[in-house]
């Protein structure tokens, strides 16, 4: 069986023939033009959506009670003009 020692210098050897192909240059390329193309795409962070969603939340909820209240009102309207 192959030790460690053997398994390491394989594993070293490999990274460093990856390391001078073109392999890492187009893995490069290809990590800027996904950059680029998310940028294009106006994305925004889980943080940002998670903060958004409890905003929406919140005028949601906002709207329910005026929208309650404003029935309320108008109910008592209605009872004072008859």
């Amino acid at each position: 069986m192959l030790n460690a020692k053997v398994f390491e210098e394989i594993s070293a050897k490999v990274s460093a023939a990856l390391d001078n192909s073109p392999a890492k240059d187009i893995e490069k390329n290809m990590r800027a033009l996904l950059t680029q193309g998310f940028a294009k795409l106006d994305l925004v962070t889980r943080e940002e959506f998670d903060i958004q969603a409890q905003v929406l939340l919140r005028a949601r909820e906002q709207l329910t009670a005026l929208e309650a209240r404003v029935a309320e009102l108008e109910a008592q309207r209605d009872a004072v003009a008859k």
